[in-house]
């Protein structure tokens, strides 16, 4: 659907070549097939790009061994090559350390490696993520999807485009949980405690709270007949009000979704996460049914024993049902108009749901309703699946009230960052940058954490490890990256001019290899919805680094200008861990 640009320079200087002497061999290959074709060999010491000669053997008709010999000789010099070597099928590529300096280090420093363009032709797309209920807790569980999202949005601007990426969420704020909360309030809560409420900075979550004692108390009154039918009536009611827009449960609905809201709102400012459009499931519910009796009007939808819907057995999706009996609507009725909504409205040409694996039957029924409805865009409607958070214990649930309560989690991170790290700077750090380092630290274990594994993966959340400051964690990343700021301020930050031909340690090599493919790690990334390769990438970079900071000194360099060049490529490093660790939307503390 969009074209991926040659964006690496190194691959880019060996396609010309490379092309002019397998046209010498008689095979005729494009740049990018040639580009492509590059990889890494499976360690550095072997070359720092590799090309498989398959494609030319077979148009030869002769081994790719042999091939790869009859091209080495074609290609006795190119220039920024150091060697050229012929391995069984490939040939390994070796480039001078001033070459591999200017494409990685120098490419850094200038920031032209992040400003390179990627792709063109990129959809118009919209990201929506992050559907919280009002009138429930915001919990660790739910960063999974925030954190994700977060990520993908960022790194899909960063690759298609700012213009061409649009996030959205479509939190749900009616419905039975809303019910059971309000049902909750006034039966058992009381005036005068709800008027304290008002007043109270936790009352979104406390909110929460309710609604977990409002399941709990449901469930036990079940057990009585009587208690069950009047509650179940007066339930009833509640949903009637709501869905009427009048009555005294309507007004406190209005007045306690608003205290959800602040929540949500409180927390996706701590994560740094801001929506271009908020859907909410009141403002499509009754339009959605709306919707759907027109398609049914039009003959695009069927019935059903009374419903209205579409058969998909033969597609093993089984009955598709939009519309019960009693002329209600369901959630994929609302998925429906709500898809509508963003073809329309946003004229997008991808849409991509972060909604947990539960819901996979869902969405490809939605997808190819929005198909037989006419909509060209639902072959580009794509569900991206995540596991579930869990404590070490076992699973959490808002109705069974075995949470933990996000930003008090929060609170408890920095307190153990504050106590367990740098309690040591007390009286030489200012009390704000203790608190802003702490959560920052914060941000970093929680969103590298959530992140960090691959979606189809349960997480299973242990503070005390995604807070350590060795091994794969975020912290580990940040103090690496504020290890570097450290080391330019005590040796100097002028890099300006510096020498790359003295590059040349075995870790100085590795680590330049290493940066070169930080694009690359984006563009997969994001092509593949797996911002987890991202992290594996600079959880490397940050050891990579540490080697490299063992293996070769900086204040007792031979020379000047050897410490200038080591000086060059620190920074260049830190500033792919704060660029990659941004993709994340982490930030990166100035000390810790």
């Amino acid at each position: 659907m969009f074209k991926t640009l040659m964006h690496e320079p190194l691959r880019v200087s060996l396609t010309e070549p490379l092309a002019k002497a397998l046209t010498g061999l008689g095979v005729t290959l494009t740049s990018e097939e040639i580009y492509n074709a590059l990889v890494e060999p499976p360690n550095a010491e072997m070359g720092h790009l590799a090309f498989g000669c398959f494609i030319a053997a077979k148009t030869l008709k002769k081994s790719p061994a042999s091939v790869a010999n009859e091209l080495k000789a074609a290609l006795a010099s190119v220039a920024g090559v150091a060697s050229i070597e012929a391995a069984g099928p490939y040939i390994n590529i070796k480039f001078n350390s001033e070459k591999l300096a200017w494409a990685t280090v120098g490419a850094v420093l200038s920031n032209e490696m992040f400003k390179r363009p990627l792709t063109e032709d990129a959809p118009k797309t919209m990201i929506e993520y992050s559907q919280p209920n009002t009138h429930k807790e915001i919990h660790v569980g739910h960063m999974r999807n925030l954190c994700l999202g977060d990520s993908l949005i960022r790194l899909l601007r960063r690759t298609y485009g700012d213009e061409k990426i649009i996030s959205s969420t479509f939190p749900g704020d009616v419905g039975t949980h809303v019910a059971k909360c309000l049902w909750y309030i006034k039966n058992y809560v009381g005036l005068d405690v709800l008027a304290q409420k008002r007043t109270d900075p936790m009352r979104g979550e406390w909110l929460g709270q309710m609604y977990s004692t409002a399941n709990i108390k449901l469930e036990d009154e079940e057990k009585t007949v009587e208690l069950y039918e009047k509650n179940k009536a007066q339930l009833t009611v509640i949903l009637k009000q709501l869905e009427a827009g009048k009555g005294e449960f309507y007004e406190l609905w209005k007045e306690t979704r608003q205290w959800s809201i602040e929540l949500m709102q409180k927390v996706y400012k701590w994560a740094g996460v801001e929506f271009d459009k908020w859907y909410w499931e009141s403002d499509v519910d009754a339009d959605s049914v709306k919707t759907i009796k027109k398609y049914f009007a039009e003959g695009k939808l069927q019935e059903s024993q009374g419903t209205i819907g579409l058969d998909f057995s033969d597609e093993n999706l089984g009955f598709c049902m939009l519309l019960k009996t009693d002329g209600t609507g369901l959630y994929a009725t609302k998925d429906v108009e709500l898809a509508r909504r963003k073809f329309e409205d946003y004229k997008i040409e991808k849409s991509i749901y972060v909604v947990d694996m539960r819901q996979a039957l869902h969405f490809k029924q939605v997808f190819k309703t929005l198909e037989v409805l006419g909509f060209e865009q639902s072959k580009y409607c794509f569900h991206l699946q995540y596991n579930f958070v869990e404590l070490p214990d076992g699973a959490m649930s808002s109705r069974k009230g075995n949470i933990i309560s996000l930003m008090v989690l929060v609170e408890k991170m920095r307190a153990h960052v504050k106590s367990e790290y740098l309690s040591r700077y007390a009286g030489e750090w200012s009390a704000e940058e203790v608190e802003t380092t702490a959560d920052i630290v914060a941000k970093g274990a929680i969103k590298y954490g959530m992140v960090r594994q691959d979606t189809n993966k349960k997480i299973v959340f242990d503070m005390n490890e995604w807070l350590k400051l060795d091994g794969e964690s975020g912290p580990f990343i940040q103090y690496s990256s504020s290890r570097i700021n450290s080391l330019l301020k005590k040796f100097g930050s002028d890099t300006s001019g510096f020498n790359g031909s003295l590059l040349t340690h075995p870790s100085e090599l590795k680590l330049m290899q290493h940066l070169m493919n930080f694009n690359t790690i984006v563009l997969s990334s994001t092509e593949n919805y797996k911002p987890a390769t991202l992290c594996t990438f600079l959880y490397d970079t940050a050891k990579k680094f540490n080697v490299f900071y063992h293996d070769c000194p900086i204040g007792t360099a031979e020379d000047a200008e050897i410490r200038k060049a080591r000086l060059a490529l620190s920074a260049a490093t830190g500033f792919i861990l704060k660029n990659g660790l941004a993709l994340l939307g982490i930030p990166v503390p100035e000390r810790m």
